[in-house]
């Protein structure tokens, strides 16, 4: 499963690297390294939606606030 996360300067602003952060320790946590691959790109052109991440080409919103829930229904869910 791949997992991008928007580093752009919008999403930056908007704590992209907390969640890059988060979704690091959930991925060690869970053991799922080696089934998550976690990535970083600039702008994926969605910046009205906060921290752009896409999970297999799906587009999702995620924050500081709301990236647990995300980790749990979009990946560990589904890997």
């Amino acid at each position: 499963m791949k997992v991008t996360v928007c580093i752009g300067s919008s999403c930056h602003l908007k704590g992209s690297r907390r969640v890059i952060e988060q979704l690091q320790r959930l991925i060690g946590e869970n053991n799922l390294g080696d089934k998550v691959e976690l990535c970083g790109t600039f702008c994926m052109g969605k910046c009205q939606q906060g921290v752009c991440v896409s999970v297999d080409d799906a587009f999702h919103s995620v924050n500081a606030e709301t990236v647990e829930e995300f980790f749990e229904n979009e990946i560990k869910a589904k890997v």
